[in-house]
């Protein structure tokens, strides 16, 4: 598909993310269903853009209630029993905006999105007139926050004790994250919990180097540990109390084994990405589980694929990429603002030292080399053939791109990035420096051998 990456519509509204645009794929999803509810970020073109899309879906005779600027998890909530649009660029800069379709309270997959994108290539118009549909407003954060608070309060111990920062990085999670972890009883100190599109205080994307200043403020406020949100409050990341970055598989390791630990099931599994650390795996087969993975951005798809080929024992627990999760007993979408509850509930019975201490937190590291979108096709056929070849100890596998894993159970992945242009490589082994650098060379190779 052109106008779908791995995470909905995203680009730069000037040339990709238009009104025009929006209009088109509100037409097109309007055929849908007759009831949306929409959404937006604090991103400046985000309200003219969920104007466009409003228009769009109204004339097609569909019924809109929109919710105005919400956290995408939010509007996920409120997609339950209906579909939803998100107007979010997540992460990325604030030039760069994005449409995200949602039904039941999970995203759009493959075939769902192949079908708006052939009605807008379609031209799909307008209804009758007489047959356009009409809007109302609804407010569903008090709701959203309610319902967060109400499904972490079962997990772990009340965290009246403990000092939480949060960094809402100028984006959504300043009207969901702090007000949910007050709820729960924590003490909560929030940094750059203003909502504003043009995202002052740093990047969007919440990493170690963006997430230098809150690391410091993490420790200068004496806080137990602290997240970093990105704009729409989807992704999360981890700091601890001495203000280090906790690595996100290591996160996902620690929910997954109390998901798998806590399931009734004889037989729980736990939904995963290639790129994902063999640390998760390690911890949920020591709970009693098992780990399956799906393409990046398909976490949801890959939840349906395991309840279907499962038995009467099997169940879902819990769905992961790093940064990403989706606590499936609470809902089908993925939600930062959930994670940081769940999190601290369970860092009051248990601290974060001694969870983390449970994991085996072997070297990883991921890079990226550029590659421009029109290559990746060729570059990843040349790597298929050329990756192998360089390590021949290793078996291979090209189902998500191409993974080789070795004997001492190390392992790398190329894949080309669905959102930029760029070449992934992930790398997890003992020695992943020498790892990378050598499978680095191979796809420079590949890339070089393009133009």
């Amino acid at each position: 598909m052109e106008l779908f990456g791995t995470a909905g519509i995203r680009g730069d509204v000037g040339d990709r993310v238009t009104p025009e645009l929006a209009l088109q794929v509100g037409q097109a999803a309007g055929r849908d269903g007759e009831a949306f509810v929409l959404g937006y970020d604090g991103r400046v073109s985000s309200p003219a853009l969920a104007d466009a899309v409003a228009a769009g879906l109204e004339s097609t005779g569909t019924s809109v209630t929109r919710l105005g600027a919400v956290p995408t998890p939010a509007l996920a909530f409120a997609s339950c029993g209906r579909r939803g649009v998100m107007v979010t660029a997540s992460h990325n800069p604030p030039t760069d905006n994005g449409l995200k379709l949602f039904v039941d309270g999970q995203e759009y997959d493959g075939e769902a999105e192949g079908r708006i994108e052939q009605r807008v290539a379609d031209a799909v118009g307008p209804a009758a007139w007489h047959d356009w549909g009409d809007t109302t407003t609804a407010d569903v954060l008090p709701e959203y926050r309610a319902a967060v608070a109400d499904y972490a309060a079962s997990f772990g111990a009340t965290p009246t004790d403990l000092t939480v920062a949060v960094d809402c990085g100028n984006g959504m999670s300043g009207v969901a994250t702090p007000q949910v972890l007050r709820a729960l009883g924590a003490d909560v100190v929030a940094t750059e919990a203003n909502v504003d599109g043009h995202f002052p205080a740093r990047e969007s994307k919440p990493t170690p180097e963006t997430l230098a200043n809150f690391r410091s403020f993490v420790t200068a406020t004496d806080a137990d540990f602290g997240f970093g949100h990105d704009g729409d409050a989807d992704r999360i990341v981890l700091v601890n109390g001495d203000g280090d970055v906790v690595h996100e598989d290591t996160v996902v390791a620690m929910l997954a084994a109390h998901y798998t630990r806590a399931a009734d099931s004889s037989d729980p599994v736990v939904v995963t990405t290639p790129n994902a650390s063999g640390r998760i795996d390690e911890r949920v087969a020591a709970a009693g589980g098992r780990v399956e993975r799906v393409h990046l951005g398909a976490l949801h798809e890959g939840v349906a694929r395991e309840r279907a080929a499962g038995g009467p024992e099997t169940e879902v627990v819990f769905a992961a990429e790093p940064w990403k999760h989706i606590h499936l007993p609470f809902g089908g979408w993925i939600d930062g603002v959930a994670s940081a509850a769940v999190l601290t509930q369970l860092f009051a019975s248990e601290p974060l030292a001694d969870r983390r201490g449970e994991i085996s937190e072997r070297p990883y590291r991921k890079v990226s080399v550029e590659c421009p979108d029109e290559r990746k096709p060729a570059v990843m056929e040349t790597v298929g053939e050329t990756l192998p070849d360089a390590f021949p100890a290793a078996s291979v596998s090209t189902e998500y791109g191409v993974r080789l894993t070795f004997p001492d159970d190390s392992w790398t992945l190329v894949r080309p990035s669905g959102t930029e242009p760029y070449v992934r490589i992930y790398a997890e082994s003992d020695d992943v420096d020498s790892l990378v650098d050598s499978v680095r060379e191979v796809v420079e190779s590949a890339v070089a051998a393009t133009e």
